[in-house]
């Protein structure tokens, strides 16, 4: 479809009219580069072969103008509409980074790795399939960092997660405070789905806000947060006395986790492997988006050179045929 950005432009289309009745007369000697017709040029009878030359200047002229004055009105081409992907989630991840993550009871690829390399792989993959959301980023040990605020730039996000480090933000495990954060960072955002999936392997043990309150203070924020509890149930030492059994997730606070999730109308995850992780995701990718007005773009594609060449092409052909009748005699 031809749309017209500059439709007023065409208002000027009578201006060389205008210019004739307005302006005095050309001298003899001179002529003019744009000659109106009067009647009399349109009498009928036989014209003389200079009229009929002078007529035909006259149009290539105005189809000239025409020309012109389409091209300054900038024609556009639009194409069919194009639906843009959105979906109107603002999703952010908190990730623990205290001193446990370090136990290598996870394996990916066939070897044994440590919970957060486990962590990054499997939500990694879960930010680059989220084509639509904005995703930010919370790192959490004693102290909670916004690492990323809200954006749709998801590898930038999925690339400062991979960065990220074991001790980094301490030692400790401060839950409270990265609800609490995330909470400040989503608060007043337009998108009416907020999600918060939070993913510890320990207790709160530190900060200033209580795990269950910073909850309540999410649920009234309209925040939904899903918990997963990351580490295995068991895992087998070797020492110099034999193997021994221990369980590497006993300090794993799944009622508070529980709670927390609960609290703010989420779910509570277990993952004590790569495998349960995965699924993990793939249910919270399973999210239903919020309801928002789709939003359309044309492409678009410029139309005006096809007048203004066009235009150029007529005016020269009149210049040519002025030159040829002698009628510019500034010109040696």
């Amino acid at each position: 479809m031809i749309h017209v950005a500059w439709p007023w432009v065409f208002l000027a289309l009578p201006l060389p009219w205008l210019l004739r009745l307005l302006l005095p007369a050309a001298e003899a000697n001179r002529g003019a580069a744009l000659r109106v017709p009067q009647a009399g040029d349109f009498a009928y009878g036989a014209a003389s072969p200079g009229k009929i030359r002078r007529r035909w200047s006259l149009l290539l002229a105005a189809l000239a103008w025409l020309c012109l004055v389409g091209a300054a009105a900038r024609p556009q081409w639009l194409g069919d509409p194009v639906e843009l992907p959105v979906s109107g989630r603002d999703l952010m991840l908190a990730v623990d980074l205290s001193g446990s993550m370090e136990a290598e009871d996870f394996s990916l690829g066939g070897r044994t790795v440590d919970r957060l390399t486990a962590t990054k792989a499997v939500a990694g993959e879960f930010i680059e399939r989220r084509v639509g959301d904005r995703f930010g980023l919370v790192l959490f040990g004693r102290n909670a960092y916004l690492q990323t605020p809200l954006t749709f730039d998801r590898q930038t996000v999925h690339r400062l997660l991979l960065e990220s480090a074991i001790g980094l933000a301490g030692k400790e495990t401060a839950i409270g405070n990265a609800i609490g954060l995330a909470v400040k960072r989503l608060r007043g955002q337009e998108s009416t789905d907020r999600v918060l999936i939070l993913l510890t392997d320990g207790a709160n043990t530190a900060g200033e806000v209580e795990p269950l309150k910073a909850a309540e203070l999410a649920a009234a924020e309209g925040l939904k947060i899903y918990a997963i509890g990351i580490g295995a149930d068991e895992m087998v030492l070797a020492s110099f006395f034999g193997t021994r059994s221990i369980n590497p997730s006993a300090d794993l606070d799944e009622e508070t986790l529980k709670g927390i999730a609960e609290t703010t109308g989420g779910r509570y995850f277990r993952a004590r492997d790569t495998a349960e992780l995965e699924q993990i995701y793939s249910e919270i990718d399973r999210l239903e988006p919020a309801e928002r007005e789709k939003e359309t773009f044309r492409p678009m594609s410029a139309l005006y050179p096809w007048p203004l060449g066009a235009s150029l092409t007529l005016a020269a052909l009149v210049l040519i045929q002025r030159l040829r009748r002698g009628v510019l005699p500034w010109i040696t």
